[in-house]
């Protein structure tokens, strides 16, 4: 069930499959052998493991079996011990590649009584090592076992042939998409032998968390939804202000009390690039592709993303940049599905805000004061299901969409509260 950065064979595609999950199109070795045709391009298996547990160790994680470990000079606490394993989740070598931190990190040993679980999920473009501020505090959590995912297609996890269904209309496109995701997270829950989770899914992360608890809420204790996307409902001429080139969220119009400002016209330039961008969305290419795309310009890419996070040290970014980019580098997979899920704009092809009112398990709102996503779509989710669960909503102080790294210390005491409140 379990291996360590082992190469998994190439799926007989003559076998029988699930019909969400295609065969898988490369191995590891396979990957390997197309870096050799491009040497800016895939990085290498044992660089990609020294760049994840470099970053990890920055947060304090040791990983069993590592020679690399946190600098202990700068760091008040004892390391904490974590697992990173590629759990088998079908016949065909695919697989879900997974951080696991047991007994407050003091050894890797599972205990007999029974324990809270915590799963958490990535965002779009990221991995497990985009939580490596949150992991030590997490761990320190009494009676609780943390998992952390790469979602199937993405991260360090395998990367089967994605293909969507476009074609066949907008509800198929968007079931085939979740029903992908989904099953692989269900699959992998039965390969850990988890009955309950709490999931804590950031972004893209949780979206899929939510359709997920909505189709298997008996293996949900609590839903903690980190700056979801795909609550609200898309403007009603979201695809005539794009086509003329203004903004999607009609950020452009005036605020309550102020008089209406004069509209200025977008720039020819500014309407072909709009147009240009939603014909690529609608098509499926992703930033992936387009960082691929560059070449032996594609690290400049990342580290000008990376270098927004301007609240981390240099080492930090440089640490997630070389993290980042080795996993851009990979190739492509169900990081296309972006493009079945929303339409462009970040908004959902079918929007979560009228389906989670139907949930039924606790479910909480983490958001950074200046997000991108706009927290009004949690409050109006908790208005729709009008006390029938435990619902609660939190603002992370000086943070955006990525609160869980630029104020890593509310963002983990907002977090360990909700533990704590399941175990109540």
């Amino acid at each position: 069930m379990f291996k360590e950065d082992s190469t998994p064979s190439l799926a007989d595609t003559k076998q029988f499959q699930p019909p969400w999950l295609l065969h898988a199109a490369a191995s590891r070795s396979g990957i390997l052998s197309l870096s050799k045709l491009w040497p800016w391009g895939v990085i290498d298996t044992r660089t990609q493991n020294t760049q994840e547990h470099e970053l990890l160790a920055q947060g304090g994680i040791t990983v069993v079996g590592s020679p690399i470990t946190p600098n202990t000079e700068t760091s008040a606490h004892s390391p904490v011990l974590a697992e990173i394993m590629d759990v088998d989740i079908d016949s065909h070598g695919n697989y879900i590649h997974t951080l696991v931190i047991r007994n407050g990190g003091k050894s890797v040993e599972a205990e007999a009584q029974p324990r809270h679980n915590l799963v958490m999920t990535h965002g779009y473009f990221t991995g497990v090592g985009f939580f490596y501020r949150n992991y030590y505090d997490l761990s320190q959590v009494e009676g609780w076992d943390i998992y952390s995912i790469d979602w199937l297609g993405m991260g360090r996890s395998s990367r089967p042939t994605y293909k969507g269904c476009r074609a066949e209309g907008e509800d198929k496109r968007v079931s085939h998409a979740e029903e992908f995701f989904v099953e692989s997270l269900e699959e992998w829950r039965k390969r850990m032998g988890i009955e309950k989770m709490t999931l804590c899914g950031h972004s893209f992360g949780g979206y899929m968390n939510s359709v997920y608890a909505l189709k298997y809420p008996q293996h949900v204790e609590k839903l903690v939804l980190v700056s979801p996307i795909g609550l609200p409902e898309a403007p009603p001429d979201l695809e005539e202000r794009m086509r003329n080139g203004y903004s999607p969220s009609n950020s452009d119009k005036p605020k309550d009390g102020e008089p209406p400002a004069a509209p200025s016209k977008p720039s020819m330039q500014r309407v072909m690039l709009f147009r240009t961008a939603m014909s690529l969305w609608d098509r499926n290419y992703t930033p992936q592709w387009l960082v691929r795309s560059t070449g032996p310009f594609s690290r400049r890419l990342i580290d000008w993303y990376i270098g927004r996070f301007s609240l981390l040290t240099e080492e930090q970014r440089r640490g997630m940049a070389a993290y980042s980019h080795q996993i851009a580098m990979l190739p492509e997979s169900s990081a296309s599905a972006l493009g079945d899920i929303l339409r462009p704009g970040a908004f959902a092809r079918r929007p979560l805000v009228g389906r989670l009112s139907a949930i039924t398990v606790p479910t909480t709102f983490m958001y950074g004061s200046h997000d991108w996503v706009e927290h009004t779509g949690g409050l109006e989710v908790i208005r729709r299901i009008g006390g029938r669960v435990a619902t609660h909503l939190y603002r992370v102080p000086n943070a955006g969409h990525n609160m869980h790294i630029d104020n890593p210390t509310v963002f983990n005491r907002f977090l360990v509260s909700e533990m704590k409140g399941v175990q109540v």
